[in-house]
Order: structure tokens, then sequence, then C-alpha cells
């Protein structure tokens, strides 16, 4: 008899909860464009690589409302719209640009250096995460 009266108090807790919003959450589709396969690949230190791959998998599991440190907006006008992923929550000096493409998937345009590490290297990576994003948008 007890565990009946547990079984209706967890169904009306149940029941008393708002419904769940469909945009707020899973399941998200991270897709890395595949120029942005070959940049991650070409990074020597397979722990640092390692980490670049955890970050794209924190952006699967949390898509738009991944907070910092773990990514933040591309200052400047070129970035516009674009999201840099932070891997080791900023301390890599790698970085991953994606932005997103619709309402469920977001892309990983492209791999480079850190920007306060390497800005020129950071802003070429911002023009070619900008032009492959170009390429592809509807």
């Amino acid at each position: 008899m007890v565990a009946r009266k547990q079984g209706k108090a967890r169904a009306r807790h149940l029941r008393a909860l708002p419904p769940k919003d469909p945009d707020a959450g899973p399941p998200w589709q991270v897709i890395w464009h595949p120029e942005a396969v070959i940049e991650r690949s070409e990074i020597e230190d397979l722990t640092e690589r390692a980490a670049l791959q955890h970050a794209g998998e924190k952006l699967l599991a949390e898509g738009p409302r991944l907070r910092f440190p773990h990514q933040s907006a591309v200052q400047g006008d070129a970035g516009r719209k674009l999201r840099e992923l932070r891997p080791r929550r900023g301390r890599s000096p790698w970085r991953a640009l994606y932005r997103q493409f619709d309402k469920r998937t977001l892309v990983i345009l492209a791999v480079g250096p850190e920007a306060q590490r390497d800005k020129r290297g950071f802003d070429a990576t911002v023009r070619r995460a900008t032009d492959r994003f170009d390429a592809i948008k509807p």
C-alpha cells in the first residue's frame, strides 16, 4: 500500500512538470566540414587533437546552449555570427570555428590557432570559415 501511494505521488509530480520546449534541446547535429577535419588531423599534438574532438562532443551535447569558457563569439566584423570552440576551457592553442546552419545543425568550418598566440593565423582561419559557410549555405 505504501509503494502504491509513492507511485501516485511520483505520477502527480511528473504531471506537474511543464512540457519540454521542442526547440530547447537535443538532438543536435554537429557536422565537421571536410577541410576542417583535415586541419584537425594535421595537429601534431595528439592531446590537443583529442581536446578538439572532445570540444566537438560537448557542442553536440549542448548545442547553442554551450557556455563560456567552452565557446565564445568571434570578435570583429569578419567573424560576425561565427563562434569558436575553446578546447580545455580556453587553455588550448587551437580553436575550431563554427556556425549554426539551421535549427538543429551546427557546422564546424575551420580549425586554426588561438588569436592571442597567432593573430594572423586566426584571421586566416576566420576567412576560411566564412568562405566555407558561404559556399554551403542554401
